[in-house]
């Protein structure tokens, strides 16, 4: 009898506008509804319907319920929202399945923390390639663009695997080579 692979977490980070959901999206349409394979929903107190990534969007008081009662295996909060990762993530994980969720360098301590088996895909761009990206979205002033973008390292610090992934030109070439990492992750041969 094969011995079961153990699962991973793989979460995704990196400055605003270097690509994270659009990589995200590639990845889950390529991989389609393979049962090993598990693209979180995250859980932001931002409407639903706000764009950008595809999430549930509640309440400040909802969040705390969810968060009080132990529905979320990893949640903190950033730029004046609150993000969760929900618990069945982890269940997810302890079976055996490869988990991709977005998540922050921030919360990277608390990531590993909940998940044993976690690799980190540090999704980059170069500063103006953000900059314009971080523009053309029109969330933002000028003035707050260059803020963020000064604030905004593009380094993973910690004791954490880490694969980086440069998505400053061509998104085929980085939804590859995301997908092919991903790939690898999920036939095992990173676990140990």
């Amino acid at each position: 009898m094969a011995e079961a692979k153990p699962g991973c977490m793989a979460v995704v980070v990196g400055p605003s506008g270097a690509g994270k959901d659009t990589l995200i999206a590639r990845a889950a349409a390529h991989f389609g509804d393979r049962d090993g394979i598990v693209f979180v929903r995250r859980i932001i107190t931002r409407d639903a319907a706000a764009g950008g990534e595809d999430h549930d969007g509640v309440g400040d008081a909802e969040f705390e319920a969810l968060a009080a009662s132990g529905r979320f295996a990893v949640s903190w909060d950033a730029h004046g929202l609150r993000y969760g990762i929900p618990v069945e993530s982890r269940q997810a994980v302890e079976t055996g399945r490869l988990v991709i969720a977005n998540g922050s360098r921030s919360a990277l301590p608390h990531f590993k923390a909940a998940y044993p088996r976690l690799v980190v895909f540090n999704v980059t761009a170069r500063p103006e390639v953000l900059a314009r990206r971080l523009a053309e979205r029109g969330r933002e002033t000028e003035d707050e663009i260059r803020q963020r973008l000064a604030r905004s390292s593009l380094e993973v610090t910690g004791d954490y695997q880490v694969v980086t992934i440069d998505n400053s030109d061509s998104l085929e070439v980085s939804a590859r080579a995301f997908i092919a990492a991903l790939q690898e992750l999920y036939c095992g041969t990173h676990f140990t």
